[in-house]
């Protein structure tokens, strides 16, 4: 998602980069390139042309200001514009006075709006309410199934009755109220495109519930539609925000840069991968800094509050200071990172990161190398990587299925890495204690400042953990196979 358009806008930012003074000319050479990148985008023509006629403005006084660099001017109103677009502020989650909060999902069939029912539930449930999902989508067949199996899985309960959809919806809302659940999610009934039938009944079950959020899903893929959808569901229920989900696809983007401008909704949430916790509130100032090629530390950091135990990483950050990280260790971080997501998409959110490792097609198996040699070591090598001699090496590769070259290459680098971070830590830090405040200052990242925010990361940092130099075509050295 994006890509395309964050590649446009970062060779715009390079070519206004170090511009002394710029003229009316050149502010139309690049007003034309961004309109054909958010046109490219698919973006909608009408907001294409608002966006653009915003930054113009932007740029012309850019051209007559002495105070800044124009350049640097234009790509702060680039992203000033995108945070706008895409919803301006973060939508903040109030809950009712008296509890139920009521959530009413809306949106057509195959926008993914069962499975976010349940990713909203478990998200929820994450902010220690105890939520209740309610399957009135009784058009299609197992639909009221699936959100059972899903809600099982995140420990949700779900009410549902084969009888009428807005009398579903009712008496969800009072079984809610019997059990003192204080939100309750309720899932409509989609169609393949919207009509009158499905719009009045959807409109009835809003009107007996009386939701304190209506939210829209949307599917990312849908580029153009997408518009059209969001301005229909818009006029019958008055939508407070959009779910965008398969924000992970390899969709343009237009979808989610047209949806703010069109409906004056922003987006609320974003599903980001199949998985039930792979769903997360949507920032739109990370994601403009993401599209400039700037990264999103914050949520980068939040990423790994959730997927590293705080006391683990904090002692494996302190071991890591004090040069005695082992390979256990990094076992352990490598399993604790992919709970993260995706490993290109963690790559993705860290500032200054080359392109060649963003646009990576890199995924859990690209570690199962790295992760083969560890595992065929005895537990003495793991935690003494100095006796692991020419005839062990041997034995790893042969166990491993790799070469002796490549458990060469993760032994060298992993004990270059112990030495430079004892130095490290011995010569700024003291160890000990002072190396655990100083974990905490990197976001309790096991992996000595990778994490650091507002830090951009050392690709030597990268080339030890992985192994090997971050040649273009292979990001981890020959120890990780990207598609």
């Amino acid at each position: 998602m994006f890509d395309s358009l964050s590649s446009r806008l970062d060779g715009i930012a390079k070519r206004l980069r170090g511009k002394g003074r710029l003229t009316e000319a050149d502010v139309d050479e690049v007003m034309r390139e961004i309109r054909t990148a958010l046109l490219e985008a698919d973006v909608n023509v009408h907001v294409v042309r608002s966006v653009t006629n915003r930054i113009r403005e932007h740029a012309i006084g850019a051209t007559k200001s002495t105070a800044l660099d124009p350049g640097q001017q234009v790509i702060k109103a680039v992203h000033d514009e995108l945070i706008r677009i895409l919803g301006g502020e973060t939508l903040r989650i109030s809950y009712a006075a008296k509890p139920p909060t009521v959530v009413l999902m809306a949106g057509l069939q195959g926008s993914g709006k069962t499975t976010n029912s349940a990713k909203l539930a478990a998200w929820f449930k994450g902010q220690g309410r105890q939520p209740l999902l309610v399957g009135a989508d009784l058009q299609r067949p197992a639909a009221v199934e699936q959100l059972r199996t899903l809600g099982a899985q995140i420990d949700v309960p779900v009410w549902s009755q084969p009888t009428d959809p807005i009398q579903v919806a009712a008496d969800g809302l009072a079984e809610a109220r019997r059990l003192g659940r204080d939100v309750v999610i309720v899932d409509t009934a989609g169609r393949l495109s919207i009509d009158s039938e499905m719009m009045e009944q959807v409109r009835q079950i809003s009107a007996s519930i009386d939701p304190d959020y209506t939210f829209l899903v949307i599917d990312a893929m849908t580029g153009q539609d997408a518009v059209q959808t969001a301005s229909a569901f818009h006029e019958t229920l008055e939508i407070d925000g959009v779910i965008m989900s398969k924000l992970d696809g390899d969709a343009r983007g237009g979808a989610a840069l047209s949806v703010k401008e069109v409906i004056g909704r922003p987006i609320a949430f974003a599903s980001t991968g199949e998985k039930i916790d792979a769903f997360e509130q949507f920032h739109p100032d990370r994601m403009a800094g993401r599209i400039l090629g700037m990264g999103d530390m914050l949520t980068l950091i939040e990423q790994a509050e959730r997927a590293f135990e705080a006391d683990q990483a904090e002692q494996a950050a302190a071991r890591l200071m004090e040069g005695q990280f082992t390979f256990d260790d990094f076992l352990e971080q490598m399993q604790a990172l992919k709970k993260m997501g995706p490993l290109s998409g963690v790559l993705g959110m860290m500032p200054g990161m080359p392109k060649e490792l963003k646009n990576a097609k890199i995924d859990d198996d690209d570690l199962k190398p790295v992760e083969a040699i560890i595992r065929s070591m005895t537990r003495e090598e793991r935690a003494r990587p100095e006796l692991i001699n020419g005839g062990r090496r041997a034995r790893i590769a042969a166990g491993s299925g790799t070469s002796v070259a490549e458990v060469n290459r993760l032994v060298k680098q992993f004990s270059e890495m112990q030495k430079m971070m004892k130095r490290f830590g011995g010569a700024g830090m003291g160890g000990g204690r002072k190396a655990r405040r100083a974990s905490k200052g990197r976001g309790g990242s096991p992996f000595g400042g990778l994490g650091a925010p507002g830090a951009t990361p050392d690709l030597g940092d990268l080339e030890s953990l992985f192994g090997g130099q971050i040649p273009n075509s292979d990001p981890f050295g020959g120890l990780g196979r990207p598609k």
